[in-house]
């Protein structure tokens, strides 16, 4: 190895911490944003660090976690997924096998008195609420800049998903599965990168 491969591997190996810690820092920006939209579910704020009593919740009801950069766990019916270098929250979410079309309505009403109108409804079966640095996007005003090949700037969405169209015909015997994420896309990308 010459002298010049040697000061670029030095080099190389003096910016990593650094470019580690821009990316740290990135998230953590990125994090308080999301955190100021107050996107919150049973006590759980997206972006948001966790109590000292949840932290005590994570410790006693923990669940595998598919990112190594991140811990999980479960609090009742809703699963938490935070960052581990920070107790900041970046997923809740919430599944529900073998549940009847009243109890999707019931969880639909549920989300809409937290969000408000939803922003996008795709196939009587999928709901978003969007959020940009402002605040929930309205259904109008993502139209309009959809229809005009617009960028939006989505920080977090809330998105439900039924086996079941949640309006219609579907017979109130039937069973199906329904499941919600709460998270910040922006973040969890840069999560992904940071973990690769």
């Amino acid at each position: 190895m010459n002298l010049t491969s040697i000061k670029i591997v030095i080099l190389i190996w003096l910016l990593l911490p650094f470019s580690s810690a821009c990316s740290a820092d990135k998230l953590s920006d990125l994090l308080g944003q999301v955190e100021k939209l107050n996107i919150s579910r049973q006590g759980y704020t997206l972006g948001k660090a966790l109590t000292k009593e949840q932290r005590a919740t994570a410790l006693r009801h923990p669940e595998e976690a598919a990112n190594p950069l991140t811990f999980k766990f479960k609090d009742g019916d809703i699963h938490v997924v935070a960052d581990k270098a920070s107790d900041r929250v970046v997923i809740l979410y919430g599944r529900y096998e073998a549940a009847t079309l009243k109890s999707i309505q019931g969880l639909v009403g549920s989300l809409s008195l937290e969000f408000g109108d939803p922003t996008v409804m795709a196939h009587d079966k999928i709901i978003y609420w969007a959020f940009g640095p402002d605040g929930k996007l309205t259904r109008d005003r993502y139209k309009k800049v959809k229809e005009a090949d617009g960028k939006l700037n989505i920080l977090a969405t809330v998105k439900l998903n039924s086996s079941m169209e949640i309006v219609g015909d579907s017979a109130f015997s039937e069973k199906g599965s329904v499941y919600y994420v709460i998270s910040s896309e922006p973040a969890l990308k840069l999560m992904e990168t940071n973990w690769k």
